[in-house]
């Protein structure tokens, strides 16, 4: 398949979503390389959507520390630890933040200030134990909604499917 970034904007959402699992699906198809598809979704979503930053922050220390992982976007944080902003947070309780507004979220590190918004997912592999969260900044305040949260957190399973 010639692989082509897909322009979702202005397309609505949940018909955006439908569109890009299916484009992901496609691309992914016969890959078991993590770092591949962590690649290629940051890519996918990335452009799609227009978002200001995306990608994963990978567990390097389960319980204790994330790292940057593949990403768009401008130079990411490093490192974050468990439990110490909106990454962090989703990392240590293993569920999706929504963050409308970044300022009012207590502790929120600030990697590029124009960051307005956020949404987090948390990443389970095979074994359900977490092997990252995908983390996506718009300059937009309220961006990510419910029809996000659902739909990313149905992308990302497949890092927690049996593959060939």
């Amino acid at each position: 398949m010639a692989e082509v970034t897909l322009d979702l904007r202005g397309t609505p959402k949940a018909a955006a979503y439908v569109q890009l699992k299916q484009h992901v699906e496609a691309v992914l198809e016969g890959i078991d390389d993590e770092i591949t598809a962590m690649s290629t979704m940051s890519c996918l979503l990335h452009h799609g959507f227009g978002h200001l930053w995306t990608g994963f922050y990978r567990v390097v220390q389960p319980g204790k520390l994330l790292r940057v992982g593949p990403y768009q976007g401008t130079l990411g944080c490093l490192e974050i630890t468990f439990g110490k902003g909106v990454c962090g947070v989703s990392a240590a309780t293993r569920e999706t933040v929504v963050v409308p507004d970044v300022h009012a979220f207590p502790g929120h590190i600030t990697c590029d200030g124009r960051s307005q918004s956020e949404i987090v997912v948390p990443v389970f592999g095979k074994n359900r134990e977490l092997i990252a969260v995908l983390d996506i900044d718009s300059e937009h305040k309220a961006t990510f909604d419910a029809v996000d949260q659902q739909a990313l957190e149905e992308l990302m399973t497949w890092f927690s499917r049996p593959r060939a």
